[in-house]
């Protein structure tokens, strides 16, 4: 276990072609608040967050994931976890140092074991931020990101040893095997999760809506707006969350959700869930069925920006 404990989520940064269609989308149709740019890169903001943004869009010929950024409560906890993961060969791509992005704060970048690019930092200044009302179909903030990886428990020991993450649940078929962990840095059920797939890549993003009336007419929203929905709306059972998935313009699955379970830390025992029984997928019988074209969309193309990281 790590000594320097990651907090939260705090942002995931994806690279697009087509950046002004993309950015239209996040803000016209997603629902987040555009609030800084540079040369390029796009700041969106979840309007209930305090989180300075929560996607970075970047223009880029190629698409890609950027990253995904975690926090810890200190800078003393950011030199000491890269101190630490430096000390047993993890590839840092810059070292502790001061950050250029809004808010400003303290940080580090490394590639974890399937070279996505993981930053984490501290002592960002938060965004100032405001409730979100009933009825108000926006984001409160990023809730977790799902990645594919072509071996789910080799990158799961990995978030374990490393960056400290504990196991909440498994989902797991009697034919294939486990298929996906659900993993959590804090109470919350899970703040990333790892599916199997062929290659590395981004699997869905995913945004906490403030009830389930908001989460409704969120998906809704996106509905009418024409954005390709791909599963849902149901309710998960690990996780005990609501879901809408869609598709943004650049074929990245993204989630609506809500009511995410909290877990007791004294007393919470990881679940293997048999995905073969419906109510798994979906407790509400409402979505329509994970089906192959469902998890062909969620493979995502894969991400040829990662670097190929040592064996565990």
């Amino acid at each position: 276990m790590v000594s320097a404990q990651l907090t939260h989520l705090r942002h995931v940064d994806l690279a697009v072609p087509d950046h002004d269609r993309q950015l239209a989308f996040y803000t016209d149709v997603w629902g987040l608040t555009r609030t800084a740019d540079d040369s390029g890169v796009a700041f969106l903001a979840a309007e209930g967050s305090p989180e300075q943004y929560v996607v970075r869009l970047r223009r880029a010929e190629e698409k890609r994931l950027d990253l995904v950024a975690f926090g810890v409560a200190t800078r003393v906890d950011v030199d000491t976890l890269a101190g630490r993961l430096a000390g047993d060969g993890v590839v840092l791509v810059s070292e502790p140092g001061a950050l250029s992005t809004p808010g400003g704060g303290y940080g580090f970048r490394f590639f974890d074991v399937d070279g996505r690019t993981v930053e984490v930092s501290a002592e960002v200044a938060p965004r100032r931020h405001r409730r979100i009302e009933a009825r108000e179909p926006v984001p409160v903030r990023l809730s977790h990101v799902v990645f594919n990886a072509p071996d789910i428990a080799r990158t799961r020991a990995w978030y374990e040893r490393y960056l400290g993450f504990r196991l909440t649940d498994t989902v797991r078929s009697p034919r294939d095997g486990d298929l996906m962990h659900f993993l959590r840095i804090n109470p919350q059920h899970h703040s990333v999760a790892f599916s199997g797939g062929p290659h590395t890549s981004l699997h869905h993003a995913s945004f906490e809506l403030r009830g389930v009336d908001e989460y409704l007419r969120a998906s809704g929203r996106a509905i009418r707006a024409g954005a390709p929905k791909l599963w849902g709306p149901g309710r998960h059972l690990a996780g005990d969350n609501a879901f809408t998935y869609f598709l943004d313009p650049h074929g990245n699955t993204l989630e609506y959700t809500t009511a995410m379970e909290e877990v007791d830390e004294d007393t919470w025992h990881p679940h293997v869930y048999d995905a073969s029984r419906a109510e798994v997928t979906d407790q509400w019988g409402t979505s329509n069925p994970w089906d192959e074209q469902v998890a062909k969309e969620s493979l995502n193309d894969p991400d040829r920006g990662c670097f190929v990281a040592p064996p565990l």
